[in-house]
């Protein structure tokens, strides 16, 4: 009965804090402007299944799919498993499920299989990221924490799944030793295998055991509850975030209400444009940016992708896209931190742009979009980078000289060269 309330107490206490956190995650979100990204729902509906369930995006990568998907497929399929131990620790019964017989022995077995899996495939990721150091997992925003995130959460997955393998090779044991209250169910194809580095003795079987099924379940509520402060949270939000992703052509551009106002105004006298509040041009900080840019900082899965496909990183300059969604990420955690602290109209005298992201980092974007279709889970960095840059051009009139250049021939010209539209055919002369 204690261990029973121990277990109930670890439950609820667990669940809750998690919902706290999840709670502070979304506040932080909704500081974002509004976007209406509640259109064609049925292709929104087939593009998450697509790209969030079925992983397309990742298939580009062979190999790393094949293990992401084993580890992806493990992770849900094993949970199920979950449910049987919160059963039995709840009620103090032992494989509760055992009762529905030959499909109890398949899915232990199938979870074991996958556990396995997953043990396998972490520990190639750890070797991949320690041992052969692949290019996109390092970069000036890969130091410190987000390097050691990594770690740690493949370690924990190696940890959790040598605790199910070991708990389930004490049970087939004490199974097998007829020990009380271990009933004989399931088929362990994996943990047969462990059976000859455990003892023979019955008590010392059942503190492997018994320790093991604490050390599992109170693993899932210890990671689930480290799932907000770190990059795996994209384990769920990368559903919403498939699902709220941008429909349109990539790379189209989002036009602001109140200057497509004024141009219709200028080319139509007798245009009355609707009353919109006074905004601001662009984006400075993070409440300047839609909360779909917010939930997409929150999603990144800080795997490189965009990072190793952008031209600009490529050819040596600044820019990071999975830099920007990062910084974007850590911004949010300050100011949500501020309003904690000292309430929502709180000011710390710091924004996004210049204090996490650089004028040299926006403007070495080209607008390729290669780290948008890049992405496994649909974030869009050019977004944000194209927000940053349109507050720096329309509200502050600051620019690289070559865009103001270029802006001033635009206005002049017609368009981007400095030669008079008059002039414009003069290369056909001669020929």
């Amino acid at each position: 009965m204690v261990a029973q309330i121990i277990f109930v107490l670890l439950v609820v206490a667990g669940s809750a804090l998690f919902a706290y956190n999840a709670r502070k995650v979304i506040r932080n979100i909704k500081l974002g402007r509004a976007a209406n990204r509640s259109d064609k729902p049925q292709e929104r509906l087939m593009t998450m299944l697509k790209v969030a369930f079925g992983q397309t995006k990742m298939a580009v990568r062979p190999i790393p799919f094949l293990l992401h998907l084993v580890v992806y497929l493990g992770f849900v399929i094993i949970n199920i498993e979950v449910l049987e131990i919160v059963t039995d620790g709840v009620f103090g019964t032992h494989r509760v499920f055992a009762g529905i017989g030959g499909l109890y022995n398949f899915l232990i077995g199938s979870f074991e299989l996958l556990a396995a899996g997953v043990w396998l495939a972490c520990a190639i990721f750890l070797i991949r990221r320690n041992v052969v150091k692949l290019k996109r997992f390092s970069g000036v925003e890969m130091k410190s924490w987000p390097k050691s995130d990594a770690n740690y959460i493949l370690i924990t997955e190696i940890l959790l799944m040598s605790a199910f393998l070991l708990m389930n090779a004490a049970d087939a044991k004490l199974q097998a030793l007829g020990a009380a209250h271990y009933q004989q169910a399931g088929t362990f194809p994996v943990s047969t295998l462990l059976q000859g580095i455990l003892p023979d003795n019955i008590n010392t079987l059942i503190f492997i055991e018994r320790f093991c099924w604490w050390f599992h379940i109170v693993g899932i509520f210890g990671f689930l509850n480290y799932l907000p402060y770190s990059k795996h949270f994209h384990i769920m939000l990368a559903f919403p975030n498939t699902y709220f992703s941008n429909l349109n052509p990539k790379g189209e551009f989002t036009n602001m209400d109140s200057v497509t106002n004024e141009v219709k105004a200028m080319l139509d006298p007798s245009f009355v444009p609707a009353e919109t509040a006074p905004g601001k041009f662009g984006a400075k900080d993070i409440q300047d940016l839609t909360w779909v840019n917010l939930l997409n900082a929150y999603t990144c899965t800080e795997c490189g992708r965009c990072t190793s496909v952008c031209p600009a990183n490529i050819t040596g300059k600044l820019l990071s896209p999975r830099k920007i969604m990062m910084d974007t990420r850590d911004r949010m955690e300050e100011v949500g931190k501020n309003i904690d602290k000292h309430g929502a109209d709180h000011q710390d005298g710091k924004s996004l742009l210049d204090d996490y992201i650089t004028r040299e980092e926006i403007w070495a974007c080209t607008s390729c979009n290669a780290c948008t279709e890049a992405c496994p889970v649909n974030i869009d960095p050019l977004g944000i980078i194209v927000e940053l840059r349109r507050y720096a051009v329309m509200e502050e009139s600051v620019a690289p000289a070559s865009i103001n250049a270029m802006l001033g021939n635009v206005e002049n010209n017609g368009a981007p060269w400095k030669y008079s539209p008059a002039d414009r055919f003069n290369w056909t002369e001669g020929n």
